[in-house]
């Protein structure tokens, strides 16, 4: 548009501003400075009060000398303009006086501006304002100038586009359906020109900034249709006579080329939202008039705003400007209101955007640079930090991802999921890493790479749940190295320690059950040519409290029992971590599947024994040949390891929900049988083995028993152990398993139509077997025995025999008995509800040869005899013969329950005396384990102790400060700990004498001692002590009320 223009000498002085938003008053009158008395005027009204206004302008022009100022320069400005100001039609003549004096505000403030010179600003009052611009605006001033533009438009814009282009006017407000009614379009000038002028000279107005952004705020819809009109609107090729107006091809050129200026220069997200109302896209919220009632938008305009919103989108940062384009007309961004929570919800709006981003616009070169372009744009949407706009564009991002993926997956691949896992690819195995990149201390992945990769794969993968095949291949090759940043953030505090957790659940309940069983098998190390973390990278804390991946510093020879160590523990800790994942993965039957797995490596390892014996004479061998059957032998004992170890976590970790159906079940207990024939095959069965074979072999006759409801697919499953118990019943030593095995073919065989005895007694005692023992654990934790002895004897049971969890199957029905009688043995009856038959029978199972029942009825009748059971205290002398058999039982966890059993009491001082003696035995271990047993005898004695304490105390004393050996001044000072712990607040009455005495010795210790375990135990101690004497001194306040009775 036309730039600035000087004026004539008689405009030199420059016009106030405020004559000048006077006059701007006077064309609005009557009513006051606003439009509302004009509003509920009818066609008449409203033209003789334009025309009212216009005659009293003039007057003031000619009769007042004070606007002989404006006068001249609306005069010059007038001289200069291109269009005709005088028309018949009154609507047109005001609009031309108002764009004249819209054109002195402009002129003048930037003269006021030009022509400003502050001082410099004070040194001494460094507090006070600078100096306002005499070109600005207040408040009001800004008011009327508003309600001007409002008038310009709605007169010299709005009347004149075609139906279907901008909103029509009549569906605004009541004035403006006046308007419509009002305006003269046969009159001169043409509408078109009209039209061009108005836009023309707003455009003109708007130069200035203060005024632009009045203008664009308000009015860039209108000026933008009105520009759409003018340059883009086909015309009809007829003759045309001299007196009619149209628009010169130059004249169409300048407003295409005032659109586009218009459209760089303000505000993007804007000129996306009037694009779209202009194309006739759907309305931002419901109270939007602009798209009520419409006509349908010509095809040439919606031609052109698609075209025009394509490059608003491929500009740079124009992702963004579209999504805010759409979605803060509903409360998202700058313009948030209180429906951003709703919004935030409103997928659909964000399933809108992301097909408008996955779509390759026509004027693209090609999808290929498309994408190039915009994807890096619709990553950023996932990093926003305003919470109201993160949700929005995180939630648009996804929608994208999944729809770019679904759509277009190699494109997806390359520019949006290879840039998304790149940190955790630049560390893996397979990655070739350079010179440079090699250097120990090196870092490879920063602290913001790390959480901002593992942060996007979460809302990607986990928000958007959309296993997609390229999604799940991408994902695939670094799942080891997030494996294993799940367990470094194991170690400590980490903010995406949770993230990665629910990742890796994800994709491993995802993934096609082969798949994630292999996974695992790289999770636990079984399987080398899973890819990994590289040998080179370790990760590490960082300085702002995240993690970061770093070259590992070279390893000294000083350093290599360290660097051992802490490989054997990181791989141990990896296993214990894989065992955590998989305790979430029950439900789907993961872990059970992966159970099942590990037992038939199990299986596998029990076979390789015995031919890795069946090797060539080593003289037959070179050297080379020597070091790699060597290395192979290495890594299969490590490999054997591994299984074990996995087996030991898994049977800890796992509940008994861990099978999930039959066809588990049946999978275990044909992994347990082939084991079981592998052992018999290399001649090595034992106890174990056949305690296991005949567990597993009883579940399958609680499952024929009726504790599932069994279908006939079922049956077909079951039908594949037929070999295999043939083989137990043909080969096996032990008459009883041959017998069963025999009688369980036989029953799956005819679906459960015959079933002998011997498969119903199984059954039964499967059932009574785990009801004892899960009546024993329930009864320990109220036992007076420590839990920590109880968990770790049944642990180490557990380890030594290789133990399955027990199973909570379904088919379509959790496991519930069904003519099965419940067991007669219990332990939670009251005193004296022990009958003959219930003794007798756990008398009977106190003989059992397999352990977990001999087990369980041992402490079965200690608690029976805690209980002072009449039954069982009748025959104390029989249950003492008993316990003191079993304390020659080589199975830990037998003896452990038989030694239960409290009886310090009675035995106080041979008891002690023993340990004050063990105290002084010339061997280190014998005096540590003596006062081991010393603190455990002292925790429960309480005031029994009392008649020793100077003894115990004195031992205590001249052993933490004189013995030589660290072990056992560490277990004088752990005893200190355990007598004042199980004392407690009767520590004041009990020690009283030695208190004085026992503090000296333990500040003793915190200062002087070298070693720092013991130290520790010595703070503990004082800790304890500092307890005990703030209770004692300031016993916490009780609100009682006392009540005495008067005789």
């Amino acid at each position: 548009m036309a730039a600035r223009q000087a004026v004539g000498s008689g405009a030199q002085e420059t016009c106030g501003l405020d004559r000048i938003l006077e006059a701007l008053k006077l064309l609005l009158s009557p009513g006051g400075s606003g439009s509302s008395s004009l509003q509920v005027t009818k066609h008449d009204v409203l033209l003789a009060t334009l025309k009212s206004n216009l005659s009293a302008l003039e007057d003031k022009f000619l009769k007042d000398p004070q606007w002989k100022n404006l006068k001249l320069l609306r005069d010059e400005i007038a001289d200069k303009a291109e269009w005709p100001q005088n028309s018949v039609d009154v609507t047109w003549s005001f609009t031309s006086q108002t764009l004249l004096l819209l054109l002195c505000l402009k002129e003048t403030m930037i003269r006021l501006a030009a022509n400003f010179n502050p001082g410099k600003p004070n040194p001494r009052t460094p507090e006070v304002a600078p100096a306002l611009s005499p070109d600005a605006l207040s408040i009001s001033q800004q008011k009327t100038v508003q309600f001007v533009l409002q008038f310009v438009v709605t007169l010299g814009i709005c009347p004149y586009l075609m139906p279907g282009v901008g909103v029509p006017l009549r569906y605004r407000t009541e004035f403006g359906a006046v308007v419509q009614d009002v305006v003269c379009f046969d009159a001169a000038p043409d509408a078109t020109r009209r039209l061009y002028t108005s836009c023309k000279a707003l455009l003109n107005v708007a130069q200035h900034t203060s005024l632009g952004s009045l203008i664009f705020c308000h009015h860039f819809g209108d000026i933008a249709a009105g520009l759409c009109q003018l340059g883009f609107c086909p015309t009809k090729r007829k003759l045309l006579t001299p007196a009619e107006e149209v628009l010169t091809e130059e004249e169409r050129t300048l407003s295409r080329g005032a659109l586009r200026d218009m459209l760089d220069q303000v505000y993007q997200p804007l000129a996306v939202r009037e694009l779209l109302i202009l194309q006739g896209g759907p309305p931002q919220s419901c109270t939007d008039v602009k798209t009520q009632m419409r006509c349908r938008a010509p095809a040439w305009l919606r031609r052109l705003c698609g075209q025009l919103l394509s490059e608003r989108l491929m500009r740079p940062n124009g992702v963004q400007a579209v999504v805010r384009g759409i979605l803060e007309g509903a409360g998202a961004g700058a313009a948030g209101g209180s429906d951003a929570e709703v919004t935030a919800a409103d997928w659909k709006k964000c399933d809108l955007i992301a097909k408008i981003l996955a779509s390759c616009p026509q004027q693209s070169l090609s999808p290929e640079n498309y994408y190039r372009d915009i994807c890096p744009q619709v990553l950023d949407l996932f990093h926003f930090q305003d919470k109201l706009t993160a949700r929005q564009f995180q939630r648009v991002a996804t929608t994208t991802f999944i729809t770019l993926s679904r759509e277009r997956p190699h494109l997806a691949a390359k520019y949006l999921l290879q840039p998304v896992l790149a940190p955790l690819h630049r560390c893996l195995n397979t990655a070739e890493l350079s010179e440079s990149d090699m250097v120990p201390g090196t870092i490879l992945v920063t602290e913001e790479e790390l959480s901002r990769c593992i942060e996007d794969v979460f809302k990607v993968y986990v928000v958007g749940n959309e296993p997609l095949t390229v999604l799940m291949d991408s994902l695939l090759p670094v799942l080891g190295v997030l494996f294993l940043l799940y367990c470094f953030t194991k170690q400590s505090v980490s903010h995406i320690r949770s993230l990665c957790q629910e990742i890796l659940l994800w994709i491993l309940g995802k993934l096609e059950r082969k798949k994630a069983i292999a996974s695992l098998k790289g999770f636990a190390g079984l399987d080398k040519a899973v890819p990994s973390l590289h040998s080179l990278c370790q990760f590490r804390v960082a300085t702002q409290g995240g993690i970061m991946i770093t070259i590992k510093e070279a390893i000294s020879d000083e350093d290599e029992d360290e660097a051992l160590y802490q490989k054997v523990s990181s791989e141990q800790g990896r296993v214990e971590h894989l065992g955590d994942l998989l305790s979430h993965c029950q439900e789907c039957g993961l872990a059970g599947d992966f159970f099942i797995f590990c037992l038939k490596e199990l299986t596998h390892v029990a076979s390789e024994n015995e031919t890795e014996l069946k090797t060539e004479p080593f003289s037959s061998k070179s050297l080379l040949e020597l070091e790699q059957h060597q290395t192979l032998l290495v890594e299969g004992q490590e490999r054997k390891l591994l299984v074990l170890q996995l087996m030991a976590v898994l049977c800890e970790r796992m509940s008994e929900q861990i099978f999930t159906n039959v066809t588990q079940v049946v999978d275990f207990v044909a992994a347990t049988l082939q084991r079981a024939c592998a052992s018999l095959a290399h001649q090595a069965e034992s106890t174990v083995e056949s305690q296991t074979l005949s567990m597993s072999m009883g579940l399958v006759a609680v499952m024929l028993g009726g504790a599932v409801q069994l279908k006939s697919s079922d049956f077909a499953v079951l039908k594949q152990l037929l070999p295999l118990l043939e083989k137990v019943s043909n080969t096996y030593p032990d008459p009883v398993i041959q017998e069963l095995a025999v009688d369980l073919r036989i029953t799956i065989s005819t679906h459960g139509a015959f079933a002998t005895e011997a498969v119903s007694m199984a059954a039964q005692s499967t059932l009574n077997r785990k009801d004892l023992e899960g009546k024993i654990e329930e009864q320990q934790q109220t036992s007076h025995e420590r839990p920590t002895d109880v968990a770790h004897s049944h642990l180490e049971q557990q380890q030594s025999h290789e133990t399955a969890p027990q199973t909570g199957l379904q088919s379509n029905a959790p496991i519930i008995p069904q003519g099965v009688n419940e067991p007669s043995t219990t332990t939670s009856q009251k005193s004296g509800s022990v009958t003959t038959e219930q003794l007798q029978e756990v008398l009977l199972s106190a003989y059992d040869p397999q352990i977990p029942t001999r087990a369980a009825a041992l402490r079965t009748l200690s608690h029976w005899i805690e209980q002072r059971e009449a039954k069982a205290l009748e025959m104390q002398e029989k249950l003492l013969k008993i316990f003191l058999e079993n304390l020659e039982h080589e199975d830990t966890f037998v003896y452990l329950s038989a030694i239960q059993g409290d009886m310090v009491s009675k035995y106080r001082e041979p008891l002690i005396h023993t340990f004050l003696r063990g105290v002084r035995d010339p061997d280190g271990a014998h005096r540590a384990s003596s006062l081991a047993n010393l603190g455990e005898l002292c925790q429960r004695l309480d005031f029994l102790l009392g008649s020793v304490v100077h003894e115990v105390t004195a031992c205590l004393i001249a052993v933490a400060k004189t013995d030589g050996e660290v072990q056992v001044r560490r277990a004088a000072i752990h005893v200190v700990v355990l007598l004042l712990r199980g004392l407690s607040q009767k520590a004041t009455e009990v020690l009283s004498a030695v208190l004085k005495d026992l503090y000296h010795l333990l500040k003793h210790v915190v200062c002087l001692e070298p070693d720092d375990v013991a130290k520790l135990h010595a703070q503990l101690a004082l800790e304890e002590l500092d307890d005990i004497m703030k209770n004692f001194l300031f016993p916490p306040q009780k609100l009682e009320k006392k009540i005495m009775v008067l005789p």
